[in-house]
Order: structure tokens, then C-alpha cells, then sequence
């Protein structure tokens, strides 16, 4: 099958298919992935470096003033909004979780800041729940492959879901994202030398 293909090749051209976010604990974690929304992950590396430092816990950033931390995330898009739904779900947590991030999607995406794809990512990520998290790379390289011919990240999640293995669905999620970061990028991929010129639409696409 074509996706087996694309999961054998990624498998030899990415050792180790994991977030570049940094981050030491659930915590850290959620809040980073809130962060990287139109943003990218080294720039949340950076301003995490900093936040992190000044607020080393969901307490401390619960009981954090909103210009402060706006002034810390200032160069992340969207500051402002992220700014409240960072200190927001902090508090959501301490009082409704018992300080605790929520292993559970239904959970997840009551707090403030966290959708669909951030909460997909948190489970993925922090607790290796099968979850297929859909960003604009995972959506890209999919449709590019050929694995899906989704219109919105949604029908890109379903489509994938249904045809990569559950047991690959956190490992083609990171593959994806990574070969678009860094190969299939959106303006200037790397076409010429890629390792699925032989099957990717756009390739044959721009032959014709």
C-alpha cells in the first residue's frame, strides 16, 4: 500500500519523529504547544526559555498579571489572546483538575486556548494516546503524497485516521510535520531531490 511506502521511507530518512518543542514536563508542554499556534517552534523555544524561568508551574502562571506575560510572549503571534488563555487555562486546571492536566480530549478542549489540534497534540505527545494532530505541514505533505485529497485539516484528520495504522498514528503525525518543516515546505520544496518525486502530485503536476 502507498501509505506503508511513505511510512518505510520517512522511517529511513527521520531517526527520531518527535515534537521540537522543548519542554520538561505536562505542563510545560501544553502551555508550549498553546504557544506554537501561527507561530513557529523556535520561537516558542525561545519565549518558553524566558516564561518558564519567571513561571515554573501552573500556580505561578495562574497568578501571573496579564502584561507581564504578554510582555515575555510578545514576539509569538497573537500575544494577547495567548496571554489570557495561558493564564486562564492555568486556573481552569488548578480549580477543576486538582492542578493536574487532563489526559482526555473532552477535557482538554473545555479549557480556554485549546482546540482541537492542541489537544490532539497534548494527548499525543504528553500521554502516547493515539491521536493524529492535522497542522498546515501535516495537511500539505498529506495531500501532496497523495494520502488524502482533504479540503480542511479536519477531513485531512479523518482520512488519515482511516488509513495509517493506530499504531503509527503519533510517528506519521511527527513525519509529516518534520518533512514539511524542513523538505516539502509550502513555497520552496525541495522537489527535485525528494524521495517521493516518483509518487507526489505536485511533482507530476508540474511535469505535465
Amino acid at each position: 500500500m502507498l501509505v506503508d511506502k511513505i511510512f518505510e521511507k520517512f522511517s529511513k530518512l527521520i531517526d527520531e519523529p518527535i515534537t521540537e518543542l522543548n519542554y520538561s514536563n505536562n505542563f510545560e508542554l501544553m502551555i508550549a504547544v498553546m504557544l506554537s499556534a501561527q507561530c513557529t517552534d523556535k520561537r516558542v523555544n525561545i519565549v518558553t526559555k524566558e516564561l518558564f524561568k519567571k513561571y515554573p508551574n501552573l500556580q505561578a502562571l495562574a497568578d501571573a498579571r496579564l502584561e507581564n506575560v504578554e510582555n515575555i510572549i510578545r514576539s509569538c503571534n497573537y500575544y494577547k489572546s495567548k496571554s489570557k488563555n495561558i493564564i486562564s487555562a492555568s486556573r481552569q486546571i488548578i480549580e477543576k483538575y486538582n492542578g493536574e492536566i487532563p489526559n482526555n480530549f473532552e477535557d482538554l478542549i473545555k479549557l480556554d486556548g485549546i482546540g482541537r489540534k492542541t489537544a490532539n497534540v497534548i494527548l499525543a505527545v504528553a500521554f502516547g494516546i493515539p491521536t493524529f494532530p492535522v497542522d498546515t505541514h501535516v495537511f500539505r505533505v498529506a495531500n501532496r503524497l497523495g494520502l488524502t485529497d482533504a479540503k480542511n485539516v479536519l477531513q485531512s484528520e479523518k482520512q488519515l485516521t482511516q488509513l495509517v495504522k493506530r499504531e503509527n498514528w503519533i510517528k506519521m503525525h511527527h513525519y509529516l510535520i518534520l518533512f514539511g518543516r524542513y523538505h516539502c515546505k509550502a513555497l520552496t520544496p525541495t522537489c527535485e531531490n525528494c524521495i517521493f518525486k516518483d509518487i507526489c502530485l505536485k511533482t507530476k503536476i508540474k511535469e505535465n
